[in-house]
C-alpha cells in the first residue's frame, strides 16, 4: 500500500526553499557614465569609494569620479584593500567612512574591493566584531536593513560580488577566509560596465575568468534544490568556454568581455543555491599560501570533478556539453569524463597550471589547510560528502 503522506511529507521537504533574483543592475558599454544619476538616486551626497591600489593607479577610478564631480557630488576614497581582504581592508576603512560623514558606499573593483565594501557597510552601522556576523555561526541573524546605500562597480569578471548577498573577510579570529551572509548585504545597485574590463592582464583575466567558471560549475553540482539557479549555472559555463579564450588572448574584444561578465554575475546569482568541496580547499590556499582565489579554484576543480564524478555521473554529463563536446555518440561515463578533459584543456589553453607545486604549494603546508578546509562551510553542499581525509587526498592529488 502506498503511503501517500510519506510520499507529499519527502516531496515538500525538498521542494521548500527560498528563491529571489533582485538585485538592481545597470549594465553595458559605458554603464559607468549613470554612476552620478544612480548615487542621486539613491540620496547618497558624500560617497565613500572603497577600492584598492590597483584600480586607483591605472585611472579606473578617475573614470567614475568624472561623474559624480560633474554632477557637483562630493567623495572621499579609501584605497587600501588587500588581494584577500583582511580587517585592515575593512575597519580603518570604517574609520574613513564616520571621518568623512560619509552617506554611502560606492566599491570599485575586484571580488576584494567590493566585498571590503559590504563589510565597511555594515560596519558604520552595526557594532560587533566582524567574526560575530560569521556565516557558520548563523551571524547573518544579527545583520538588519539598516545599512547605507551602496553601488558596486565590477573592473573584474570572476566573483560577481557585485550581485551577491556575501562577503568573504579573512579574519583573525576564525583563522579563516569567513563568510559574512545575508541578504541585507546585496549591492543597492550593481553597474556593469565591460569597458572597464579592456586593460585587464591576461593572467588576470584567466584566474577571474575560471572563478566565474567555478562558481557556475560548483553551483550546477551542489545538492542545494533550485532549478532557476541550475538554469543559470549551465549556461554560465557555456557562456564562459565559449568567450574565456578570446578574453584571455585578445583582450580588446569587447564582446568577450562583455558575456564574461555576464557570466560572472550568473555565476554569484546561481551559487546562492550552494558550491562545493573546490572552494573549501580553495579559501585556505588563499590564508596559507597566499594565491588568488580563482588561481587556486582552477587548478584544483578537475580534481574535485573527478572525486565527484560518482554521484553525479549524470550531470557531469549535462555539462560536457555545455563545455562544447559532442556527446551523441558517448555514453553517459564517457561524457562526464570528457567534462573533466574539457575543463583540463580550458586551463591549458589560458595559461592555468594543472598543479599546485607550479604555484609555491609545498607538502608542508597540507597539515596546515586541512582543518581550515574542512571549517569551511561550503563544502556541505558539495555532492559528495568530503571528510578530512578526503581533503588531504586531493592537496595531495594536486599538488
Amino acid at each position: 500500500m502506498i503511503n501517500y503522506e510519506l510520499q507529499i511529507a519527502n516531496y515538500n521537504k525538498r521542494m521548500l526553499s527560498t528563491w529571489a533574483f533582485p538585485t538592481k543592475i545597470i549594465f553595458g558599454a559605458g554603464s559607468i557614465a549613470q554612476a552620478a544619476d544612480i548615487t542621486r538616486d539613491l540620496g547618497i551626497k558624500r560617497p565613500l569609494i572603497v577600492t584598492d591600489p590597483g584600480i586607483v593607479k591605472c585611472g579606473l577610478v578617475e573614470r567614475l569620479a568624472g561623474p559624480l564631480k560633474k554632477a557637483g557630488l562630493e567623495w572621499s576614497v579609501f584605497d587600501r584593500v588587500e588581494g584577500n581582504p583582511t580587517e585592515a581592508s575593512v575597519l580603518p576603512g570604517v574609520e574613513v567612512y564616520r571621518r568623512e560623514s560619509s552617506d554611502g558606499v560606492i566599491a570599485m573593483g575586484g571580488g576584494s574591493a567590493i566585498d571590503a565594501g559590504k563589510a565597511i557597510r555594515l560596519k558604520a552601522t552595526h557594532a560587533l566584531p566582524l567574526e560575530d556576523y560569521d556565516d557558520l555561526k548563523n551571524g547573518g541573524d544579527k545583520i538588519s536593513a539598516d545599512l547605507p546605500p551602496m553601488i558596486a562597480v565590477a573592473t573584474t569578471s570572476g566573483t560577481g560580488s557585485e550581485v551577491g548577498r556575501s562577503a568573504v573577510i579573512a579574519l583573525k579570529a576564525t583563522g579563516r577566509k569567513t563568510v559574512i551572509f545575508s541578504p541585507y548585504l546585496m549591492p543597492s545597485v550593481a553597474i556593469g560596465d565591460p569597458e572597464l574590463t579592456l586593460e585587464l592582464p591576461p593572467h588576470i583575466t584567466a584566474t577571474t575568468g575560471m572563478d566565474a567558471m567555478t562558481h557556475n560549475l560548483e553551483a550546477y553540482l551542489s545538492k542545494g534544490f533550485h532549478p532557476f539557479c541550475d538554469a543559470i549555472a549551465i549556461k554560465g559555463v557555456e557562456i564562459v568556454n565559449e568567450h574565456l579564450r578570446t578574453a584571455v588572448h585578445d583582450g580588446k574584444n569587447l564582446e568577450a568581455r562583455t558575456q564574461m561578465m555576464i557570466a560572472s554575475m550568473m555565476g554569484a546569482v546561481a551559487f546562492q543555491k550552494g558550491l562545493g568541496t573546490v572552494h573549501s580547499l580553495a579559501h585556505p590556499l588563499s590564508t596559507v599560501a597566499g594565491l588568488h582565489h580563482g588561481l587556486t579554484n582552477g587548478i584544483l576543480l578537475p580534481y574535485v570533478m573527478r572525486f565527484n564524478l560518482p554521484v553525479v555521473r549524470d550531470r557531469l554529463a549535462d555539462l560536457a556539453g555545455a563545455l562544447g563536446v559532442d556527446t551523441r555518440s558517448l555514453s553517459p561515463d564517457q561524457a562526464a569524463s570528457a567534462a573533466i578533459t574539457a575543463i583540463e584543456k580550458l586551463n591549458a589553453d589560458i595559461g592555468i597550471p594543472a598543479r599546485l607545486s607550479a604555484v609555491g604549494v609545498t607538502p608542508e603546508m597540507i597539515p596546515k589547510m586541512i582543518p581550515k578546509a574542512m571549517e569551511d562551510g561550503c563544502h556541505l553542499l558539495n555532492p559528495r560528502p568530503t571528510t578530512a581525509q578526503d581533503m588531504e587526498m586531493l592537496y595531495r592529488e594536486a599538488l
